[in-house]
C-alpha cells in the first residue's frame, strides 16, 4: 500500500515546512496514491450518491494542506493523520451545508419530479459523531484525536502509536475505550 519509502516523505514535509516550495511538488506524487485511498475510504462511510467525489474530496483536502502555516510535520503518518483529518472536516461542512439546503436555504423551490430523492441519513450520523467526537474531545483530547486517526484516518494501530507518540499498548486500551464511549453517546437519546 505504500510503495514511497517513509523517509521521503518525512524528508520533503521538513523541506516544504523549512520554505522549499519544490519540496511541495515532490510530495505529491509520493503521497497522492494513499491521499486518494483515504478520500475513497471516507466517502464510502457516507450514503449512496453522495454529491463530492472521490477526486473533489482529495483536491479540497489538498488544498487545506497546503494552506498549513504552523504544522510541524512529524513524519508520514502523522501527515496522513492530518491529511484525513481535513478530509473528514471537509465532509462535515459538506453534511451541514446540506443540511441547511435540506431546511430551505433561500434556494428556489423545485417539484420534487426534477430531483433524485436522497436518504439524507448518513449526513445525520456524520454530524452525530462528529457532535459526539467534540463532546468526546472536551474532556479526553487524546481519544478524540485517537478516532479521528484510526476510524477516518484508516491508520494502523501501529501508525497511530507513531504518530500520537505513544505506545502500542496505550493506543489499543484507548481505542477499546473510546469505542465504547462513542457508542454509549450515539446510542443515547437526543433530547
Amino acid at each position: 500500500m505504500n510503495p514511497e519509502p517513509p523517509g521521503d516523505v518525512t524528508r520533503l514535509l521538513v523541506a516544504w515546512k523549512d520554505g522549499d516550495r519544490s519540496a511541495l511538488d515532490d510530495l505529491l506524487p509520493l503521497v497522492e496514491r494513499e491521499l486518494r485511498l483515504r478520500a475513497r475510504g471516507h466517502l464510502r462511510r457516507e450514503r449512496p450518491g453522495h454529491l463530492l467525489q472521490t477526486t473533489a474530496l482529495l483536491n479540497e483536502a489538498y488544498l487545506r494542506l497546503v494552506r498549513q502555516k504552523d504544522v510541524t510535520w512529524q513524519n508520514r503518518a502523522h501527515f496522513f493523520a492530518i491529511a484525513s483529518q481535513a478530509m473528514r472536516r471537509i465532509l462535515v461542512d459538506h453534511a451541514k451545508t446540506q443540511r441547511r439546503q435540506k431546511r430551505g436555504g433561500g434556494a428556489p423551490v423545485v417539484s420534487l419530479d426534477d430531483v433524485a430523492v436522497m436518504s439524507p441519513q448518513r449526513s445525520e450520523e456524520l454530524l452525530a459523531l462528529d457532535a459526539a467526537l467534540h463532546k468526546l474531545a472536551a474532556f479526553d483530547e487524546r481519544k478524540a484525536r485517537l478516532v479521528e486517526m484510526r476510524y477516518f484516518a484508516g491508520l494502523s494501530v501501529e501508525e497511530t502509536a507513531e504518530a500520537m507518540g505513544v505506545s502500542v499498548a496505550t493506543v489499543m486500551r484507548d481505542w477499546r475505550v473510546a469505542k465504547a464511549w462513542l457508542q454509549r453517546e450515539l446510542e443515547a437519546p437526543v433530547p
